[in-house]
């Protein structure tokens, strides 16, 4: 009997054992029976195309700004730091390269936590079963996910290599600020390509996957670095790392560089724009597709453009004083760097220099020579005595804007001024700069392509080349006397700038000393709609150009792309371009998707109007001519400012509104054309002696100085049916090359005498008597 009990009583033993595992089994078989049919195919892994963002680049492959909700950066294998490989492996799986997908310890840890609690807190996930969970599954905290997550894991691991494993777990990871994969996080927490980290830098991105809201360096520097040295600590035990380099990594900073995605270039204001035309082309999707757009821009001429605008607009502002500190005992952390200007507050005032403590930490001293410029501003233009101390200036405790230049700290503000660069290439329409206004993101309104302001004096050369089209000569003299208009009631008496009028002037002259009574009679003889419909040819906007006199004054409105677009015709000899920004688009892979194929100029063809080569829109004898006069607004007019440049291949012309409140210049060479403007959003005086010649022409000189630096000094050529006569300033007939008022002007070959006179000639009829 006892020999039965026993029997029966271990029987009854195994069956209590062997029951539940064979249940166990059993609802395990069939959860495997269910689950199998509806497993993804993992080959699938073998075609990964990653949701990278949207990449704006310049035309020589610099970062323009990067657009998507993903900062993806894929790597190949070979491009994982060997190092880092080790730090992951040990923090996450460090029996990686071993195991065939799961971990039996990690699984049965799993496994009790669901039966004791009911819940996973701890995982045992390898990182085979991470990529499965990454690519394929949700982030649910369920029995049936895990179990989907092991079948998965197993599959993978018979498909793929370790190494493209590893390979796809380092590209899809996500590990906090928007950053997918170790490239990414390399470039967001540190500004660095993720081959250029080091030890302590890789361990702390190893880190991150078991919880990137907590142990990323941005939210809580302390944990991650404690996560961090963790990590180091299990690559020593390993033996990955020696007792040397384990000593020195822990006793690291954190190093932290946080910038979010590393832009090379700033150009936001340009990449907006290439954004927007994507998104109404192809649609949304356009954010995860990882295309690079290749702009027009070079990366130098960009960052030169805006350099200049800058300095332009900090200059006008320290010629009308400075306003005061932004606040007075305020919180630092508030305020943000603007385009360079960086937020401090003073901390003592010295006699001659200040010390200041800026945003992120740093103590400088601004000498006096950066502070000298600092006159109070006493408003409506006026400006105070020049300051004789640093507390005639600012107060301890003031929140002041810095700025750091070749010469050291300078006292600066944020300007309330507005002003624009555009650039292109007058002989293909390629934009070369763009600059919207001071910084994108305290004003996004993009002043180049939008509203449009009054244009000023920069109409006049339009309304000028449709009079050397319609049988006028540089050396026409037209008569620069008072008008009076009268319409109803209202009388209008236009005037030059100066208020002065000088009689009988050439054409040549009047406009390079932009002399507005004789703009004025020169459309009058023309006809309002002949000069508008010959103003449409260049691009101008022919539905804003008001139909009266006021015309001749620029009194109508247009975009800074639309007067380049018009003095690019000037500059290549004749032809209408059309402005474009996108070079070429490519796909994730490289693909070639799209590639601009622009109207460019070809003056040398026989057939310039065949398909691929810009339209002639004026002859080039008029081109030549009016480049020739508009050197002269450089040479001897309004625009004098820029022979700064040292070159003698630039021409262009200056434009003032009424009151100052628009400051132009549009200028050029053979092979660039610049428009510069200066003025508030809220249409304003600029103060007194703001004309285009102070306030735009430093812009467009600082731009052109280095845009132009390694491109040779090439002029126009005198193309056929010209001829160069010595003629009088005084009267405009040929004159003799011993006339001290002569000078050579290039008139139709028709009308030139056939030998130079050997003494001034006499005054005689021309063409234009009519205008006296």
């Amino acid at each position: 009997m006892n020999n039965v009990s026993k029997s029966s009583a271990i029987f009854t033993g195994m069956a209590a054992v062997l029951f539940p595992i064979c249940g166990l089994l059993l609802i395990l078989s069939g959860i495997y029976l269910h689950l199998v049919p509806q497993l993804p195919d993992v080959e699938s892994l073998k075609h990964v195309e990653f949701k990278t963002p949207l990449q704006i680049l310049s035309k020589d492959g610099h970062l323009i700004a990067e657009y998507g909700d993903e900062h993806t950066t894929p790597l190949t294998y070979r491009q994982i730091p060997p190092m880092f490989i080790q730090a992951v492996t040990a923090a996450e799986d460090d029996r990686f390269f071993s195991h065939e997908g799961i971990d039996p310890r990690g699984l049965a840890r799993a496994a009790f936590e669901l039966v004791t609690t009911g819940s996973i807190q701890s995982g045992g996930s390898t990182i085979t079963m991470q990529v499965a969970k990454n690519y394929f599954l949700s982030h649910e905290k369920t029995f049936s996910r895990k179990f989907t997550e092991i079948l998965l894991a197993h599959e993978i691991e018979q498909t793929l290599t370790k190494q493209e494993i590893l390979t796809l777990y380092v590209n899809k990871i996500f590990l906090g600020h928007r950053a997918y994969g170790i490239a990414a996080a390399s470039q967001v927490y540190f500004g660095k390509n993720i081959r250029d980290l080091n030890l302590p830098q890789l361990a702390m991105i190893a880190g991150l996957p078991k919880a990137p809201s907590r142990y990323n360096p941005v939210d809580d520097a302390p944990r991650a670095m404690e996560r961090r040295n963790w990590i180091l600590g299990r690559m020593h035990t390993l033996g990955y790392i020696s007792d040397t380099q384990f000593q020195k990594a822990v006793q690291a900073p954190v190093g932290l560089s946080y910038r979010g995605t590393i832009s090379e270039v700033n150009g936001l204001y340009l990449a907006e724009m290439v954004r927007d035309t994507l998104v109404q082309r192809f649609g949304e999707d356009i954010y995860t597709s990882g295309w690079k757009v290749y702009t027009t821009v070079p990366a130098d001429r960009q960052n030169a453009a805006n350099l200049a605008v800058r300095d332009g607009l900090i200059a006008y502002d320290h010629r009308h004083g400075y306003r005061g500190p932004e606040a007075q005992h305020a919180d630092i952390d508030d305020f943000h760097a603007v385009n360079g200007l960086e937020p401090g507050e003073v901390e003592q005032v010295n006699p001659q220099s200040i010390n200041v403590s800026l945003r992120d930490g740093e103590n400088i001293t601004i000498p006096w020579s950066g502070l000298s410029w600092a006159r109070k501003s006493l408003g409506s233009g006026r400006i105070g005595l020049p300051p004789q101390s640093a507390s005639d200036v600012v107060k301890s405790g003031d929140i002041i804007r810095c700025l750091h230049t070749a010469q050291g700290w300078e006292l600066a503000e944020l300007p309330q001024v507005q002003g624009l660069l555009i650039a292109l290439d007058p002989r293909d329409g390629s934009l070369q700069a763009l600059v919207g206004g001071f910084d994108f993101f305290a004003s996004k309104y993009n002043r180049v392509i939008q509203g449009g302001r009054q244009v000023g004096s920069s109409i006049k050369p339009f309304i000028y080349a449709s009079a050397l089209d319609h049988g006028y000569t540089p050396a026409s003299m037209i008569n620069d006397a008072p008008l009076s208009f009268t319409f109803g009631d209202q009388v209008w008496t236009p005037q030059n700038d100066d208020g002065e009028f000088m009689g009988p002037i050439t054409l040549r002259r009047a406009l390079y000393l932009s002399r507005n009574l004789v703009s004025i009679r020169l459309l009058q003889a023309q006809g309002l709609d002949p000069v508008i419909r010959y103003m449409g040819r260049f691009g101008l906007p022919v539905s804003q150009m008001p139909r009266n006199l006021t015309l001749a004054l620029g009194s109508m409105d247009a975009l800074p792309l639309q007067m380049a677009t018009g003095y690019a015709t000037f500059a290549n000899g004749g032809y209408r371009i059309n402005p474009y920004f996108i070079d070429h688009v490519t796909d994730a892979r490289g693909k070639i998707l799209f590639r601009a194929q622009p109207l460019s100029v070809c003056s040398g063809c026989d057939n310039p109007q065949m398909a691929g080569h810009a339209p002639r829109v004026i002859p080039a004898t008029v081109a030549f001519q009016m480049n020739s006069i508009l050197r002269d607004v450089i040479v001897h007019g309004t625009g004098r400012g820029a022979l700064a440049l040292g070159r003698n291949d630039v021409a262009g012309k200056t434009g003032t509104t009424n009151e100052a409140r628009d400051a132009w210049f549009d200028g050029y060479s053979p092979t660039l054309v610049a428009v510069t403007w200066v003025g508030y959003d809220n249409p304003a005086s600029l103060g007194s002696g703001e004309f285009g010649g102070v306030a735009a022409v430093p812009v467009w000189n600082s731009f052109m100085e280095h845009a132009l630096a390694s491109t040779p000094v090439q002029g126009w050529s005198m193309p056929s049916g010209l001829a160069a006569v010595w003629t009088s300033k005084i009267n405009g007939q040929p004159t003799s090359n011993s006339d001290p008022d002569g000078y050579m002007e290039y008139l139709p070959a028709d009308q030139a005498p056939q030998s130079t006179p050997t003494a001034p000639a006499a005054s005689g009829s021309t063409a234009t008597d009519q205008l006296f």
